[in-house]
């Protein structure tokens, strides 16, 4: 014998005894009648007695049968409850969506959207886990991410927000010294700033105009674990480095940082909303997707990249 109880039997008994009638219970349960019918012979040989005793016009409850209709009909209710509520509770957003964020990006364009967030959404509590390593959704538990990558197949769901740009940046001091690149392939001359976090394998992968591809490897005296720590340098005038457009559109606009290379190209990235699942998606998940989707599609550093734009060369 099982170790649980066969709830599905006990349910059609329920049914059946409220009903007095087989066809009465299999058309409310949306099942057929032998269905049912198998399932009170199961639980009947299960329990060692008839729960009915059948003529072809009358169908009575015997006394076990009646003893374990009344409980049945009890758990039978609690279920229905408890599934009611749960359905309640997974179509209203609220409870704590488990969000991971890339540190710089999170900091910058994240957390001072969480106050309006919470202002629409005031049953909905954020763990905002910020780090530049990409986490295991599945395995670690988290609801949703944000990414910013050029994403490969892979059993996640993601939703892209926006563009995301990558772009080859030095100081002006940096050329000055140093002269500016023409081509990737003098970059290994050059001192390049590494990020341990590197999407593509710590390679800056280069297209040209005429197709050619060129894979340039950084190897200069810095390498970070967060894209932020890579300016200081940088606008010292002491390396190159590739950067998202989101950290590089304002000192390019404000003429503290070139972009260099223009005219070779680096795989096109974007900003997504990555979840398990798309199926069964919980409200609360929906309800901050849908938020960062519409606060950040047109976000302010992809106003500036037209400014950005005119500093390049």
């Amino acid at each position: 014998m099982s170790g649980l109880p066969d709830f599905e039997a006990l349910a059609m008994v329920a049914k059946v005894a409220e009903e007095r009638s087989l066809a009465g219970a299999a058309r409310v349960l949306g099942v057929s009648v032998p269905t049912v019918s198998r399932a009170i012979a199961r639980l009947e040989e299960r329990l060692g007695g008839r729960m009915f005793n059948r003529t072809s016009r009358r169908l009575a409850l015997t006394d076990l049968g009646r003893g374990v209709a009344e409980r049945a009909a009890r758990v039978l209710y609690e279920a229905e409850e408890a599934e009611s509520a749960a359905r309640e509770l997974a179509s209203r957003p609220r409870g704590t969506v488990r969000l991971a964020v890339p540190m710089s990006f999170g900091l910058r364009w994240v957390a001072p959207l969480m106050p309006e967030f919470f202002g629409l959404y005031p049953d909905i509590s954020v763990d905002l886990h910020l780090s530049d390593a990409v986490v295991d959704l599945i395995g670690e538990g988290f609801d949703a991410a944000l990414r910013i990558a050029v994403l490969e197949e892979s059993s996640l769901v993601a939703r892209r927000l926006c563009p995301m740009a990558r772009h080859i940046v030095a100081s002006p001091a940096y050329i000055a010294r140093y002269g500016r690149p023409q081509h990737p392939g003098e970059l290994a001359a050059h001192h390049l700033l590494g990020y341990a976090y590197h999407a593509r394998g710590e390679e800056w992968r280069f297209t040209g105009p005429a197709g050619e591809a060129v894979a340039v490897r950084p190897s200069g005296r810095l390498r970070v674990t967060n894209v932020d720590a890579l300016l200081p340098t940088l606008l010292a005038g002491i390396g190159i480095a590739e950067l998202p457009e989101f950290i590089a559109a304002g000192p390019v606009t404000e003429g503290r940082l070139e972009i260099i290379l223009p005219e070779w190209q680096i795989a096109p990235g974007g900003l997504y909303f990555v979840t398990p699942t798309a199926r069964n998606r919980p409200a609360k998940v929906e309800a901050l997707g849908g938020f960062l989707a519409a606060r950040l599609s047109r976000a302010r550093w992809l106003e500036a990249e037209g400014a950005g734009d005119r500093q390049r060369g």
